[in-house]
C-alpha cells in the first residue's frame, strides 16, 4: 500500500476535455437541457419503496434484511441519483423547485441529505481533487487506520454512509447550516414520524437498511471505488458502462457527468456515442463486483488511491 496520495500539479482533464468535445462536436450543446420527468422517476421510487415497506409488518427479522440487501438498495441507490440530478439543477428550471424534489427523494431514505449532498458535491466538482476542499477525499487520518487490510477495507465499505456524513466535517470553507439544511432536516424527521405511525417500524427498518446497503458494502458499492480510485496511472476520473446503469440512472458515466455536469442522465449515453474518440481509449469498468472486490482484495488499493491537486479553484 502506498503511504500517501498521488500528486499532480494542474487542473483536471475535464476542465479542456469539456472544452475540446464541444469544438469538436457542437451538437453536444444540444444535451444540456433540463428533464422534467426525473420528477415523475422520484415519484414512482418513493412510492414503491412506500408500498414495499408498507407490506414488511408480517415478515421475520432476517426476510427484511434480505429484501433491504436484495431489492431496497437498488431503489434507494436511485435516490440518491436523483438526488444528484436535482443538486445540478437538470430537473427544474428553478433551484428551488430542484431542492424540494431532492427533499422528497429523502422521504424514502429515511436520513436527511439531499440539501448537505447538495452543498458537498459541488464543491467536489469546484475542488476535484484537492485535499481538505472536496469532500470525496478522505482524510489522512482515515486512510491510515482503514490502511489495506481487506477486513478493514470491506469494514469501511459497509459503513461508507458514516463516512460520508463525517466528512463535511473537514470542510472549512462553507458552513453548514442553512435555512435548506434545517428544512431537510425537519422534513424528513416528520416523514420518519409518519412511516413510523402508519406503515409501523418494521417499514422504518427496511427503508433505513435499504439506504444502508445502497451505500455500503454491496454490489452498487463498487460506484464509490470505480468513480476515482487510481487504476491507470494519471486518470483522475472512471466510467462504469455495465448493465446496473439501467437501475441507477446512468450514474456510471462519470467521466461524462464530470466533463458536462449540465447534460441529464437520459443524454450521457448519447453523449459519449458523439464522442467516442474521447472516451473509448480511457480505462472504464463492466463490472461493479469486480471493481469492489479487487479494491477489497487488492494489497496495493486503499483510501489513498486518488489524485490528489494543489489546492485551486477550478471552476468546471
Amino acid at each position: 500500500m502506498t503511504e500517501d496520495f498521488t500528486y499532480l500539479e494542474g487542473r483536471p482533464v475535464h476542465y479542456v476535455r469539456g472544452r475540446e468535445i464541444v469544438k469538436a462536436h457542437p451538437e453536444v450543446r444540444g444535451l444540456m437541457v433540463k428533464n422534467p420527468w426525473t420528477g415523475l422517476c422520484a415519484l414512482l421510487v418513493v412510492g414503491t419503496q412506500w408500498i414495499v415497506a408498507a407490506q414488511t409488518d408480517s415478515l421475520a427479522w432476517y426476510w427484511i434484511v434480505l429484501l433491504a440487501y436484495l431489492f431496497g438498495a437498488f431503489l434507494n441507490h436511485s435516490l440518491y441519483v436523483l438526488i444528484h440530478e436535482c443538486t445540478h439543477n437538470l430537473v427544474f428550471k428553478r433551484p428551488a423547485q430542484n431542492n424540494l424534489l431532492g427533499i422528497f427523494c429523502d422521504f424514502a431514505l429515511v436520513i436527511p441529505s439531499a440539501m448537505g449532498f447538495r452543498k458537498y458535491h459541488l464543491m467536489h466538482h469546484k475542488f476535484l481533487g484537492q485535499y481538505l476542499r472536496d469532500p470525496d477525499i478522505v482524510r489522512h487520518e482515515e486512510a491510515r487506520i482503514v490502511g489495506n487490510s481487506p477486513l478493514r477495507k470491506a469494514l469501511w465499505l459497509f459503513l461508507f454512509s458514516v463516512s460520508q456524513a463525517l466528512r463535511p466535517m473537514q470542510i472549512k470553507e462553507v458552513a453548514f447550516w442553512d435555512r435548506w439544511i434545517v428544512a431537510n432536516l425537519l422534513a424528513v424527521i416528520a416523514m420518519d414520524i409518519v412511516i413510523i405511525v402508519w406503515l409501523g417500524p418494521a417499514a422504518f427498518a427496511y427503508l433505513g437498511l435499504s439506504t444502508l446497503f445502497a451505500l455500503g458494502l454491496h454490489p452498487l458499492g463498487g460506484r464509490w471505488i470505480q468513480e476515482h480510485y487510481l487504476t491507470k496511472e494519471g486518470q483522475e476520473t472512471y466510467s462504469y458502462y455495465g448493465p446496473l446503469n439501467k437501475t441507477c440512472f446512468n450514474m456510471g458515466y462519470h467521466n461524462e457527468h464530470h466533463d458536462f455536469a449540465t447534460v441529464p442522465w437520459n443524454n450521457l449515453p448519447r453523449l459519449t456515442a458523439i464522442a467516442p474518440e474521447y472516451y473509448d481509449n480511457l480505462v472504464s469498468y463492466r463490472s461493479w463486483t469486480r471493481v469492489l472486490l479487487n479494491y477489497i482484495f487488492d494489497p496495493g488499493m486503499s483510501s489513498y488511491s486518488r489524485i490528489v491537486r494543489p489546492a485551486v479553484a477550478t471552476e468546471e
